[in-house]
């Protein structure tokens, strides 16, 4: 495989030339730019190494999650993750990052990527751990992207509090790419390069929002200075990979 291509552009107005490299590698592996900014996988293609069940056990789930030709899957069970594995979340906390996954949906299917999540405060007896959550879903099957309140349900949605755009991109049933970037109480969701929704937390205006959304009754939703980050098992199968995160 060609791990290095480099490409020189000519510029014959200004007759002078300029140049870039390409790193293409396999998927789950960093490029050496990446790890000279200090990129760092938190999937490396083959394990669960650095992911536990959100349900407290300490280790990762005997069931409902898979991988498969360097995927992170979540198995269908038919839309119940009661009965599934259930969310996982990294072994540790982060503060300010840039955070990078790529999905890929099924049809109909609902999953999500949160973070500010923190269980030893907020931790349901049933149902998906509590944080911040970058909608993964399919808005055209699924039901919960009517639900909501103008589409905050719908993919790359601040869900049930802000919504993504209805003109952004996104090719179904081909892998797309999630991020999260997070410098102090400024937050931004990207999709597939373009920035859909940027919000700050920890405001006046942050806590009415919340106030009047789901997570009401949660203690200090969004405002944690850090928190694990998730992956959510809705009963539906998602496929993740190239999961990476930079700390700022």
């Amino acid at each position: 495989m060609v791990r290095n291509i480099l490409i020189t552009l000519l510029g014959l107005a200004a007759l002078t030339a300029c140049s870039t490299t390409i790193e293409n590698v396999p998927d789950n592996t960093l490029t050496k730019k990446e790890i000279r900014e200090g990129w760092k996988l938190l999937f490396d293609g083959e394990t669960s190494d650095g992911w536990v069940s959100a349900r407290g056990t300490g280790q990762f789930p005997t069931g409902g999650w898979h991988i498969s030709d360097g995927e992170l899957v979540v198995e269908e069970a038919g839309g119940s993750e009661s009965t599934n594995g259930g969310d996982i979340i990294t072994d540790r906390k982060y503060t300010n990052f840039i955070l990078s996954v790529d999905f890929k949906i099924t049809p109909g299917a609902n999953s999500g990527i949160k973070y500010f999540v923190n269980p030893e405060v907020n931790n349901p007896t049933v149902g998906s751990s509590i944080g911040c959550e970058f909608q993964i879903l399919d808005d055209t099957l699924h039901p919960d992207a009517k639900l909501g309140v103008k589409g905050n349900r719908t993919l790359g949605s601040l869900y049930d509090l802000i919504p993504a755009p209805d003109d952004k991109p996104y090719v179904p049933g081909e892998f797309n790419n999630a991020t999260v970037i997070v410098k102090g109480n400024k937050v931004s969701h990207i999709l597939n390069g373009t920035t859909i929704i940027e919000y700050e937390r920890n405001t006046q205006e942050w806590n009415a929002l919340v106030a009047y959304s789901k997570y009401r009754g949660w203690v200090n939703f969004g405002n944690f200075e850090s928190g694990y980050i998730l992956l959510q098992d809705h009963g539906n199968e998602v496929h993740y990979k190239n999961i990476k995160i930079k700390e700022l």
